[in-house]
């Protein structure tokens, strides 16, 4: 039986991409191996939105020519689209795929191992896909939470993005498709589906009469599915429709919603090309805290955009601060050749994108404490991810990571965990008293309170 290994590098859309294409794998007889073995073909799918990682991507291509010079060597992804000459004139690697096109993976492989000439597999022009990939994901191992990829490209251009480039403009699944295999993940046991995508939440523009909000109304109905999470929506696409929504189904619908904002400063946001100003994206927040006064937002904030002074940086400081975040997602400001940004003046030096960073996430771990501080003492349902050391270990709707001690022979997949210990990234807890495992295992309430 021939062995295949996967690297994936990058954001959730390209691990459910890894994920589909071992299915192929799986359904042609492969076994699939550990990346750091030997395998006869190695799949590399690689990332290109900062300069670290294109670097990662490269340095992980060379590990797997070192591990097995005679494996037949696969790149596909971002950086295989936006570079695939310079992918391909790395010596080793056979096939350049790109982000389109792999569901041919496998016939590429028999014709390389038939003619031993290296192919490039890359569409020269994303932008003359038309029409959205369906890639099948039936089961993530050992998981509660499954990605579910709806939507790819992005029709925004902001000046510091080279994603368009890489995936070309917005294409959505047919919805009949997305929920059929929504329920294939349910029945495959997984509880809680995370809608993931380039642009998640452009879902349905390139459809007739029916968009995000359709969709998530439609997968609510779905028997068995205890959670959905949107992984990422804009502050623009948060419209009422949507929000109903999310208040219609709150039992369902995550109590979090990740809305990025990029800068803190409407210089920045305007040399960003972003499409709204500060006051109209707190708007939206204040919003969403009147109808969900406890609601997990999270943000990405890129620091050291060219043209950023320390007042904007500080300006910055003071709006995440403002807004109250629970968490965010902090990035230097990484230059990518092809876009808007990279011929802009006055760049930010290495160094001093470094300290605004580390100042950025000094900010980020106090406001993610207190975020997870009003909820000690709150007895919040997890879904379980892992047990660990005698921990049951996941994620409340609001986004809290939360472990609690759990006995020898716990199997449940959801627990009420009441927060003992506010902390980031990881909040402590104890099993709640009454509890399902009470019944099994025969423990009492104050051992429940203990968490013993």
């Amino acid at each position: 039986m021939k062995k295949v290994a996967f690297h994936t590098l990058g954001c959730k859309v390209n691990y459910y991409e890894t994920e589909a294409v071992w299915g192929l794998f799986e359904t042609a007889g492969y076994d699939r191996a550990e990346f750091k073995d030997r395998a006869d073909v190695y799949v590399i799918n690689s990332c290109t939105v900062t300069n670290g990682g294109d670097k990662k991507s490269r340095q992980i291509i060379r590990r797997a020519i070192r591990k097995n010079p005679e494996a037949v060597v696969c790149v596909m992804g971002c950086m295989a689209q936006t570079q695939p000459k310079e992918v391909a004139a790395i010596p080793g690697v056979d096939i350049v795929i790109g982000t389109s096109g792999r569901s041919d993976i496998l016939r590429l492989i028999e014709r390389y191992e038939r003619e031993r000439l290296p192919i490039n597999a890359v569409l020269d022009n994303i932008f003359k896909e038309k029409k959205f990939e369906t890639l099948n994901v039936t089961h993530f191992e050992n998981r509660k939470r499954a990605a579910l990829k709806i939507q790819d490209g992005c029709n925004k251009f902001c000046t510091f993005c080279i994603i368009p480039w890489a995936r070309g403009r917005v294409r959505s699944e047919q919805p009949e498709i997305v929920l059929q295999q929504a329920r294939n993940l349910v029945a495959s046991g997984h509880i809680e589906l995370v809608l993931t995508g380039i642009h998640t939440a452009a879902y349905g523009e390139d459809l007739e009469h029916y968009k995000l909000s359709d969709l998530l109304r439609d997968l609510c109905a779905i028997e068995g599915l205890k959670r959905i999470r949107i992984s990422s929506i804009e502050a623009s696409q948060m419209t009422d429709d949507v929000i109903d929504v999310m208040l219609t189904h709150s039992e369902v619908i995550a109590e979090h919603i990740h809305v990025p904002i990029q800068a803190g400063s409407n210089d920045i946001l305007k040399a960003m090309r972003r499409t709204y100003v500060l006051d109209e994206y707190e708007a939206k927040i204040e919003k969403l805290r009147a109808i969900f006064p406890r609601m997990s937002i999270t943000t990405d904030i890129i620091v050291g955009f060219p043209g950023e002074t320390e007042e904007n940086f500080l300006e910055s400081v003071e709006t995440v601060k403002r807004i109250g975040f629970a968490e965010l997602h902090v990035f230097p400001y990484s230059l990518r050749n092809g876009t808007k940004a990279a011929t802009m003046p006055n760049h930010v030096s290495e160094i001093t994108k470094t300290m605004r960073v580390s100042a950025m996430i000094a900010v980020n771990e106090q406001l993610a404490k207190e975020y997870a501080s009003q909820f000690e003492g709150d007895v919040l349902e997890v879904i379980v991810e892992k047990i660990k050391d005698g921990y049951a270990i996941g994620h409340a709707s609001n986004y809290l990571h939360l472990k609690c001690p759990v006995p020898a022979d716990f199997d449940e997949a959801v627990v009420q965990m009441k927060v003992t210990k506010a902390g980031y990234p990881l909040c402590e807890g104890a099993l709640a008293w009454p509890h399902p495992v009470n019944e099994t295992v025969g423990w009492t309430a104050g051992q429940f309170a203990k968490g013993v």
